[in-house]
C-alpha cells in the first residue's frame, strides 16, 4: 500500500525510509479538524489520512519554512511531527515516534474535545454603546473570541471589534473576569476563512525557536 507520507515530487529532497512508511497501514479520514504548531505560531488544518507512522494534512497556505512540528487535536493531545512534503493544498509528516492509530482516530483523552482556538496576540478597537477603547486579542475562533480591555462591558453587551488584517466583527459578551472577556461573533467564520486568517495575523515563525507551551484550561 502506497503511503500518503510519501510525495513523489519531494523524494530527492526527503530522506525517508520508505520500505518502513509503506509498511503502515493507512487509514482515510474525510475530515478531522486539528492545529499546526510551530515557534510559538499556530495554523489550521485538516488531517486527512494517518498511519502509525505519519499523516498528511489539508493545509490552506504555504507553511513557514522549519521542519519540526505540533499537531495539536480537539482534545488537546499533541503529536510530535517532521515535515516530509508540501505540495498545493496537502502536506505529508512522519510522526516523532510510531503512534497507536485507533486511539488517535478516537482522539482518546481524559481531557473534552472542544471547539479549535488559536492562541493570537494581537491589537483590536473596541465600540459599545458609543464608547470606544483598545483591546487586545488573547485567542480567536471561527465562533468567538477572548479579549482584555479596560473598557468596561457588561453581560450580553454588543460589541464591535476592528484590527489590522480582519474584517469589522460584531459580537456579544458573554462572560467576563476582571479585564478578560468571551465574545461570541453573530456571524461565525467559515473554517477556511480562519485558517487563511491565522496565517496573515502571525508573524512566521523562526526556524529554532521554541514551541508554545502545551496548555489545556
Amino acid at each position: 500500500m502506497e503511503d500518503f507520507s510519501r510525495n513523489p515530487a519531494a523524494e530527492n529532497a526527503a530522506e525517508l525510509s520508505v520500505e518502513e512508511l509503506r509498511s503502515a497501514p493507512r487509514f482515510t479520514l474525510l475530515i478531522r479538524s486539528a492545529k499546526l504548531i510551530c515557534a510559538g505560531a499556530e495554523y489550521l488544518c485538516i488531517i486527512r489520512d494517518v498511519s502509525a507512522s505519519g499523516v498528511r494534512l489539508r493545509i490552506f497556505h504555504k507553511l513557514p519554512p522549519v521542519q519540526r512540528f505540533s499537531l495539536e487535536l480537539s482534545t488537546g493531545e499533541r503529536y510530535d511531527l517532521d515535515r516530509v512534503w508540501e505540495a498545493a493544498d496537502h502536506a505529508g509528516f512522519r510522526f516523532a515516534d510510531w503512534i497507536e492509530v485507533k486511539d488517535f482516530i478516537a482522539e482518546a483523552s481524559p481531557y473534552p474535545k472542544r471547539a479549535l482556538r488559536l492562541r493570537l496576540e494581537f491589537p483590536a478597537k473596541i465600540t459599545a454603546d458609543g464608547a470606544s477603547g483598545e483591546a487586545t486579542v488573547r485567542d480567536l475562533s471561527r465562533e468567538g473570541a477572548r479579549i482584555e480591555t479596560t473598557l468596561p462591558l457588561a453581560i450580553r453587551q454588543k460589541v464591535h471589534f476592528t484590527a489590522k488584517g480582519l474584517p469589522t466583527i460584531v459580537g456579544n459578551v458573554c462572560w467576563r473576569s476582571r479585564s478578560a472577556y468571551g465574545l461570541v461573533f453573530q456571524q461565525v467564520f467559515s473554517f477556511e476563512e480562519l485558517a487563511k486568517l491565522a496565517a496573515q495575523l502571525q508573524p512566521a515563525a523562526v526556524p529554532g525557536a521554541p514551541a508554545a507551551p502545551r496548555r489545556f484550561a
